[in-house]
């Protein structure tokens, strides 16, 4: 029996509430997961729902962790429903549908469908370097680029223009000051940090989240159609999916579906079918169709085989690919010693984080100094985007272990806060050649008073000298005592000398780490 036409119009309309409410919850998640409050289970949930992540990270670290059974969820709903994740509560999809460029588009032909193939290609590659412990291309999941993105790159842009505004309103309008004042008070800590995040590359961050909305002028969701590994996952299960999309006898071939379908799966060569996989249940052509042609019955059977449907070939250009990358990425000289600055975050070991990390970023999110940073050169093709600690641009806080508590899949151990103050990330040194007391001959005792350690790791020495135009000199010259320090980094933030600290914090050696 046809769906009454009311009811096919108002379900495009409920698919849109649902996309904009997940994406408002993944937002209040992403702002809470800095904010602190609520509990890591809550605030990285998105990230455990994620199925390919928590595969991946299955594959790679050979560990099942309890709270990766979530992903069932998501792969329980697309069986059901096929790819209703994509179409009703993925954020980057909701994205990518905010941004659809249809007047920029015009009636230009995307890409031939072989490119689909393309998303099963970098799916494969994923779930194969897996097998060789290489979770690296993880940085392509959806969830996670996003996340990254979001944490490196948009909200500290956002929180500057933010900042900018408020100061030139406080100071150019006098009037507006009591409200600048109350609105700052308002979205400061709980939207917006109290004191500014800065990272490394955010112009590179925003610029592959860009170059992704871009795509949509080529073809509406081609992210989606043709290079999601995610979507490649939940596409394949779509295949046995109950729920999929049938066309009846009282389609006069009119087009109006094929139209408004944002992925290009309907096809009039194909008497306006649809491929299961591709079809990410957006429920538009059945609000679009005139003969009320369209419904969504349960069926057992798996459909059809499509031409870009990942075959042997896939199989053994996915296989190869990973065994090449992983094999290029482990020649590299960090594999056979460790970059000097590759700190880590408290616990974790450098194999397992490689092991287990899935990029996603939530860590450096929720370090409240800014100091984990997505790591770039310093790890490694293999290691990129994997968190290290930066200490010139934040310090890891002796009172906080919110990177341990956050990280989904525990590549970062969650130790309680007396374990990791007893954590050695590192080992400070100082440079004499541009330490203040020891270079000009002043009095500097900061990195001594920014200790956090109880018995300081940096003692002062007093000592008589002459300066350099011969005169008698008293200073105190600052030591490390390398027995009592963890390498949290504090002393090389605070450092007053200009550039690079006059004391660094390096890696210790492997049987320390």
């Amino acid at each position: 029996m046809p769906t009454p036409r009311i009811n096919r119009r108002v379900w495009p309309h409920l698919r849109r509430a649902v996309q904009y409410l997940a994406l408002l919850l993944f937002l209040i998640l992403f702002i809470w997961s800095r904010r602190g409050g609520w509990p890591a289970e809550v605030v990285n949930l998105p990230m455990r729902l994620d199925p390919l992540a928590m595969l991946a990270h299955l594959i790679a670290s050979r560990t099942l962790l309890a709270g990766s059974a979530l992903a069932l969820i998501t792969v329980g709903l697309t069986l059901l429903l096929g790819r209703a994740w994509c179409g009703w509560l993925c954020p980057l999809g909701t994205l990518l549908d905010l941004f659809s460029f249809r007047r920029l588009r015009g009636k230009r032909a995307a890409p031939a469908d072989g490119w689909r193939r393309v998303k099963h290609v970098v799916l494969l590659i994923i779930l194969s370097a897996a097998l060789f412990t290489n979770l690296t291309l993880l940085a392509l999941d959806p969830l996670t680029l996003l996340f990254r993105t979001l944490s490196a790159s948009v909200w500290p842009a956002v929180d500057q223009l933010v900042t900018a505004v408020e100061t030139a309103l406080y100071r150019g309008v006098p009037l507006l000051r009591p409200a600048v004042s109350a609105f700052d008070q308002v979205v400061r800590p709980v939207v917006l940090p109290t004191e500014p995040a800065f990272y490394r590359f955010t112009a590179l961050y925003a610029a592959v989240l860009l170059g992704i909305i871009a795509l949509n002028v080529i073809a509406s969701r081609f992210w989606c159609r043709y290079l999601c590994p995610l979507g490649a996952l939940l596409g394949l299960l779509s295949k046995v999916g109950l729920v999929r999309r049938q066309v009846n006898s009282s389609c006069n071939a009119c087009g109006a579906c094929a139209r408004v379908c944002p992925t290009g799966t309907i096809r009039a060569d194909k008497a306006y079918a649809s491929d299961p996989a591709e079809c990410t249940m957006c429920l538009d052509c059945l609000a679009a169709c005139p003969q009320q042609a369209i419904a969504f019955p349960a069926r057992f059977k798996p459909a059809a085989r499509e031409a870009y449907d990942p075959g042997r070939r896939q199989v053994l250009v996915g296989l190869g690919a990973a065994v090449a990358g992983v094999g290029l990425f482990r020649a590299n000289v960090l594999a056979r010693r460790d970059h000097p600055h590759l700190i880590r975050p408290p616990g974790a070991r450098e194999n397992d984080l490689l092991d287990k990390c899935i990029r996603c970023g939530e860590c450096s999110r929720a370090c409240p100094t800014s100091a984990i940073q997505p790591a770039l050169s310093e790890a490694g093709l293999e290691g990129l985007w994997t968190p290290v600690l930066v200490p010139r641009i934040g310090y890891c806080d002796y009172s906080c272990h919110n990177c341990g508590q956050v990280c989904p899949v525990q590549a970062i151990p969650p130790l309680s806060l007396e374990e990791k103050r007893s954590q050695v990330i590192g080992w400070a040194y100082i440079d004499e050649r541009r330490c203040i007391p020891w270079a000009d001959f002043e009095p500097c005792i900061v990195c001594e008073e920014m200790c956090p350690v109880p018995d300081k790791a940096i003692v002062l020495e007093e000592v008589d000298v002459l300066s350099p135009d011969g005169q008698p000199v008293h200073v105190q010259r600052p030591r490390v005592v390398r027995e009592r320090c963890i390498g949290c980094g504090i002393c090389e933030y605070k450092c007053p000398v200009n550039g690079e600290a006059a004391i660094r914090v390096v890696v210790p050696g492997r049987d320390q780490a």
